[in-house]
């Protein structure tokens, strides 16, 4: 099911929806050209039919992607935003805080209390997205990446 993103006029009809099979090589276009260790194709096509696997398009075009999912931790459901990325062609419009909004519903509806995510020490734009969320680093983890950048993992409270 799509779902168009209110106020996103100026976004050029922004929908998100549930990523589909036929959307796999342009998200891994989209991963490929925002990290510098990008997932697999494979590694996208395991999360297919998860809630948390979403993709936003612009008219026809796939022009960013989140995915997530909930595990049990602890006798409570802990969300995890495992990767989330905006084409470079349509960075600045909003649609990163659309996808990030989007999905923090679905991990609340599917339980998740706390929704943690890690992000590179030195990607100064996405920790800023996520203070704007809400969420706070916890800790910072050495080496996680595989090019040896340190990770802040951050946490938010879901109400």
């Amino acid at each position: 099911m799509t779902r168009p993103v209110a106020g996103s006029g100026g976004t050029g009809g922004l929908s998100i929806r549930p990523a589909e099979r036929a959307d796999l090589l342009a998200v891994v276009r989209i991963e490929t050209a925002s990290f510098p260790q990008p997932w697999p194709y494979e590694a996208f096509d395991r999360f297919l039919g998860e809630p948390g696997f979403l993709v936003a398009t612009r008219g026809e075009t796939i022009a960013g992607y989140v995915v997530a999912d909930v595990t049990p931790t602890y006798g409570r459901d802990l969300g995890h935003v495992k990767d989330i990325a905006v084409h470079p062609d349509h960075r600045g419009l909003g649609i990163g805080s659309a996808l990030l909004s989007h999905v923090l519903g679905v991990l609340a509806a599917r339980g998740a209390d706390t929704v943690k995510l890690e992000v590179r020490e030195s990607n100064s734009g996405a920790k800023r997205l996520y203070r704007e969320f809400g969420f706070e680093p916890l800790r910072l983890v050495s080496g996680y990446y595989d090019d040896g950048e340190d990770a802040i993992v951050m946490l938010r409270k879901l109400d």
